[in-house]
């Protein structure tokens, strides 16, 4: 008898045993994968903002608003681009901010468009007039002042055109213009991407300057008389009182004070006119957009708060949407929560400007290409 028939059943034996370890080990290892991506994405799906951020802003207020909707008929059949920019008139109307059907800011949305980048509408979003082609290059925020004037910032710059802001009267003739074409500085007569104006009750003109992003960019408040002559300015770069970081929209209240929304520093810093510091709030979310009405209503916007690693929109447990309160003792009573799931991932969801009507109804502008209308339930 061989003695190789034994050692060959064996190997037999022992190369099946390694093969029923290794489908065994597979297959665990298989079924641990797989068990383990539900477990991994069941936060995502559930989590829920926590009722009040580390900063004070409210998650958990009650919301008498209705899901916003896609609003305004544009012309021609147009699209909404990105947009920031939007504010009611004295008359009830409503001029919005179109970056000619493009999306993205501080870019060249506008410079070579044949379309008309300021809008208006009534209230039930008919399409009444619109002006502008060939005067901006990335139009950003839009006030109307007591007049019924129109302000609009242009933060773009493209062969002598931008860095401005620019005053229209109701039929779109230009009253006045700050600022040098197509220059970008920190001098006295230039901007560094102007963000958004307001316009005191005597007619003192006030700038956010600017959204710049470079240690060096402009971060600062330009105040003017009614004619524009230059009268002072005060902010730099920074975290501090009276600092900024990207000083992004602008509102007064019915006392006369100055709301800046701080909008990196996840604030808003409240001054009197002369740039007086009043008080510092950051429990209205990291602010895009301020709207004040005229019994002391504020909306702000917030568009971007995150979580994950610090850096660019880094707010940790504040939930993006539009917080509504009293802007004389900066109580928040109402919370329109961002469709967008918590914790949001895109740059930017949700309006990053906004207005009111005499009715309470909501209009928001958002950078991803649309204007919403949210109405009181």
């Amino acid at each position: 008898m061989s003695l190789r028939h034994p050692a060959n059943s064996m190997v037999i034996v022992l190369v099946s045993l390694l093969v029923v370890i290794g489908t065994l080990v597979a297959t665990g290892a298989s079924e641990t994968a797989q068990s383990s991506a539900p477990t991994t994405n069941a936060p995502a799906q559930t989590q829920q903002a926590p009722p009040v951020s580390p900063l004070g802003a409210r998650n958990d207020l009650p919301n008498p608003y209705l899901a916003g909707v896609s609003w305004g008929q544009l012309p021609d059949h147009r699209k909404w681009g990105s947009t920031a920019g939007i504010a009611v008139g004295p008359d009830g109307n409503i001029w919005a901010i179109d970056r000619c059907g493009v999306l993205g800011s501080r870019g060249t949305s506008c410079a070579d468009s044949p379309l008309d980048p300021i809008l208006k509408f009534d209230p039930s979003g008919k399409f009444l007039t619109s002006f502008g082609k060939g005067l901006f290059v990335s139009p950003h925020k839009t006030t109307v002042d007591h007049d019924g004037n129109l302000w609009v910032a242009d933060n773009g710059l493209k062969e002598g055109k931008g860095q401005q802001v620019f005053k229209f009267d109701q039929s779109s003739k230009i009253l006045m213009t700050l600022g040098k074409a197509g220059v970008s500085g920190p001098g006295l007569d230039t901007f560094d991407q102007p963000t958004e104006v307001a316009v005191a009750p005597n007619g003192d003109i006030f700038v956010a300057d600017g959204h710049g992003e470079k240690p060096t960019a402009n971060a600062r408040i330009m105040k003017f008389e009614s004619h524009g002559k230059f009268l002072k300015t005060w902010g730099k770069r920074g975290t501090g009182i009276g600092e900024f970081d990207c000083p992004h929209t602008l509102a007064f209240d019915s006392q006369g004070r100055l709301f800046v929304g701080d909008r990196q520093n996840n604030r808003i810093q409240i001054f009197d006119q002369d740039g007086r510091f009043i008080a510092e709030w950051k429990q209205f979310g990291r602010p895009s957009g301020i709207y004040i009405d005229k019994n002391d209503v504020i909306y702000v916007a917030d568009s971007e708060s995150r979580n994950g690693e610090p850096g660019y929109g880094y707010n940790p447990g504040c939930r993006r949407g539009i917080r509504i309160g009293n802007a004389k003792d900066g109580s928040v009573k109402y919370f329109v929560p961002d469709a967008a799931p918590y914790p949001a991932t895109g740059d930017s969801t949700g309006p990053e400007g906004l207005t009111a009507d005499a009715a309470g109804n909501i209009y928001g502008a958002e950078f991803t290409m649309d204007v919403k209308k949210y109405a009181r339930k």
